[in-house]
């Protein structure tokens, strides 16, 4: 049969563990061109190296987020992998700085693998009274000058919003290197390397994807010299996310917009309507005037939103009586909104707090809402009724 090319208007799924490379020649020149770690080969050799149909997909990223490049990886914590290790070398021994309010799997990998198994030096700054102490923090930095700091934009789950733009300002001023995980902001609200930062993640298993059925994850970057580290570590660990799966989420990509900011505005009126009750002690959410980073989130994300998680906390007299009044929230809503323990779906789901973080954050009335894009007045109908269970 006669090969044509075929006059489609998007990128094939290449499921190709190796390319045909039809000469010795051919495959000398391809050979001696990976060394260069090209983040769009010539020629393509093996999928675990470069694959046409995820750097499609890597291609759909750059454009959002504004970057030089993207690699995508088959989890967002093999995007956290990839980052953390290009900053690692055997004669380094400078300590890591990170924000004690990160995601728990990045705090586990913290533990488990960069202290335990790599023996790296690690260092945490933590907020105050949910907000940080940004002269505090500075003042760390100038005395441990450390090889990177670490922090993400909008934490996981109390929601406090870091001033991005003066994390990245203060490193810059002693030489550290950063590292941005933006995925509850996503690039609608900051592009964290527009100010300076060096790599931004994202779990695009999340409002990249939207829609509950992968995973996957990035991450971006302009600097040429951490982007050969970071395929060539890629290469190596086999990071490398599936053509099927790269497909799926390019095609979801194409309405990641319309579906964040859908989110935003539904979680803006749910959050008002959790706030105005009287059956919550408190309501998280960077929108709500009163929030302890509210100014900080305005300021940073230009008023275009302020994310689609929330946090909340049902009264109650006792721990046990929160406990009671958290399973029934939790019956009352199922089937609209189901248990699920993750976020950015199409559908809004939940999680309860304290069987998640433990005695981190051991209130047992809190409930995290992850807000979809369901129609708003059906939501507000089956948390208002919820509320009255």
């Amino acid at each position: 049969m006669k090969k044509r090319e075929i006059n489609s208007a998007r990128t094939p799924l290449y499921r190709d563990a190796g390319f045909e490379l039809t000469t010795s020649e051919m495959t000398s020149s391809a050979f001696v061109a990976e060394a260069d770690h090209e983040r769009e080969p010539d020629l393509y050799i093996y999928s675990r190296y470069r694959n046409p149909t995820v750097v499609s997909a890597e291609e759909a990223i750059m454009n959002k987020e504004g970057s030089e490049w993207a690699l995508l990886a088959e989890s967002g914590m093999a995007a956290i992998d990839i980052a953390l290790s290009v900053f690692q070398e055997k004669d380094k021994r400078k300590k890591w700085l990170f924000s004690s309010e990160i995601y728990g799997g990045t705090l586990s990998f913290i533990s488990n693998v960069l202290i335990n198994r790599r023996g790296i030096d690690i260092e945490f700054f933590s907020p105050s009274d949910h907000n940080y102490d940004y002269e505090a923090i500075e003042h760390l930095i100038s005395e441990m000058r450390p090889e990177i700091l670490y922090f993400e934009t909008i934490s996981n789950p109390l929601l406090i919003v870091a001033d991005g733009r003066r994390l990245i300002k203060i490193a810059r001023k002693y030489g550290v290197k950063v590292i941005v995980d933006n995925t509850f902001a996503t690039p609608v609200l900051w592009k964290p390397l527009d100010d300076g930062a060096d790599i931004v993640i994202h779990s695009a298993t999340k409002y990249f994807s939207g829609h509950g059925n992968l995973t996957a994850g990035v991450l971006c970057g302009n600097d040429k010299a951490l982007l050969k580290k970071a395929i060539e570590y890629r290469k190596y660990t086999g990071h490398m996310l599936s053509p099927d799966d790269a497909y799926r989420l390019q095609t979801q990509l194409t309405s990641f917009d319309l579906r964040f900011r859908q989110q935003c505005a539904n979680a803006a009126e749910l959050a008002m309507l959790l706030n105005d009750s009287d059956k919550t002690a408190s309501v998280l959410f960077p929108g709500l005037k009163y929030h302890e980073t509210h100014d900080v989130a305005y300021s940073l994300f230009s008023n275009k939103g302020f994310g689609a998680m929330i946090t909340f906390d049902l009264k109650g007299d006792s721990s046990e009586e929160k406990r009671l009044y958290r399973e029934r929230f939790i019956k009352a809503v199922y089937p609209a909104i189901k248990l699920i323990p993750t976020l950015g779906d199409s559908h809004t789901i939940l999680m309860p707090v304290e069987p998640v973080w433990g005695s981190k954050y051991p209130e047992p009335g809190m409930i995290r809402l992850s807000v979809g894009f369901e129609q708003t007045e059906e939501l507000i109908k089956v948390i208002g009724m919820a509320l009255n269970a």
